[in-house]
């Protein structure tokens, strides 16, 4: 039995998908008031829990030989980022001693490049990237930079067998919340960013991030770390590539980003005064758009025979899924 988290969500959702094409017994556990969408036909066992009520993790881990743990509060960005700590540091350990407690035998942990140092200009960073947590920029990295350094810790500890992966920016289809960036490609493709600032990321279809997953559990080495990532793309190239997808016109006006921030200021005032979801910009994803985040997948490509397809493919399964699912104007 394989023990997955955040199987409602995007990432964990193609997981789950990959482990019972593969014929594992899986059971997921879900948070009693989860959208359980992505769940919808699958063969898999259900269980409720809570990462930040430890006493729900143990039983729920017993007679599991396998741990994915996916889920991760993902937001770029909080009025309180408490309940963020909470899930993505406090969570992640909880989960991990309850594995050490069950007897679990392989774990692969879903950290982020969020985690990873950046290089300057177009350079691709990777594993070995120096960086320090007065790096993390926003909640979000914080917790995670956390996150994965308890999980190290806790595998001296204990004595667990685990793999870290480290997706970068995963597209394609069943982002149904949206997550942060596929917020972004339904924006682009409904043609509401008619400008864009001068920074890149790196785009990989979900799928192959979590076929990554799989590849990380039967062969990665314990206690490494693997980029699951794919092309390195400028926004510019991202926004380009949406417009010939959905017949749009690709923004032409490049605006510097110290120009934008004091529109993130007032947006994030506005948010924290009416109480709305997520500003459409926020000072924390400008300062972090400052560098290009591009990356390298070659350990993966090396160790796991990790192989991803074009970014193109991520693209316009993404468009063509938020299309289909009513997401795009």
């Amino acid at each position: 039995m394989i023990f997955i988290t955040g199987a409602t969500g995007f990432v964990g959702s193609a997981v789950l998908r990959k482990l019972i094409e593969r014929g594992h017994e899986v059971r997921a556990m879900v948070r009693p008031a989860s959208d359980r969408r992505n769940l919808d036909g699958l063969a898999v066992e259900v269980v409720e829990g809570d990462l930040t009520e430890p006493a729900t993790l143990r039983s729920a881990l017993k007679g599991c030989r396998g741990l994915f743990h996916v889920a991760a509060d993902y937001r770029l960005w909080a009025p309180d980022p408490a309940p963020m700590f909470k899930a993505n540091v406090e969570g992640t350990r909880a989960i991990m001693l309850a594995a050490a407690d069950a007897g679990v035998e392989r774990i692969v942990y879903t950290s982020s490049v969020a985690t990873l140092g950046l290089l300057p200009g177009d350079q691709a960073s990777d594993e070995e990237t120096p960086v320090g947590f007065e790096n993390m920029i926003g909640p979000y990295k914080q917790s995670k930079f956390l996150a994965e350094a308890e999980v190290r810790e806790l595998a001296d500890s204990e004595g667990l067998a685990v793999v870290i992966v480290n997706p970068s920016m995963p597209l394609g289809p069943r982002d149904i919340k949206p997550t942060p960036t596929g917020r972004m490609i339904v924006e682009a493709a409904s043609g509401k960013m008619p400008a864009y600032v001068d920074t890149g990321l790196n785009v990989v279809h979900v799928d192959d991030v979590a076929e990554g997953h799989l590849l990380a559990f039967d062969k990665g080495q314990v206690g490494e770390r693997y980029i699951l990532g794919g092309e390195n793309l400028s926004l510019k190239q991202i926004l380009s590539t949406i417009a010939g997808i959905t017949g749009g016109k690709a923004p032409g006006l490049r605006i510097p980003h110290n120009l934008i921030m004091p529109v993130a200021v007032v947006a994030e005032a506005w948010t924290r005064l009416t109480g709305g979801g997520e500003p459409f910009v926020t000072v924390d994803g400008l300062r972090m758009a400052k560098k290009k985040m591009y990356f390298s997948h070659q350990k993966a490509a090396r160790a796991l025979g990790y192989a991803p397809r074009p970014a193109a493919k991520a693209l316009q399964d993404a468009v063509r899924w938020f299309r289909e699912n009513g997401y795009l104007d």
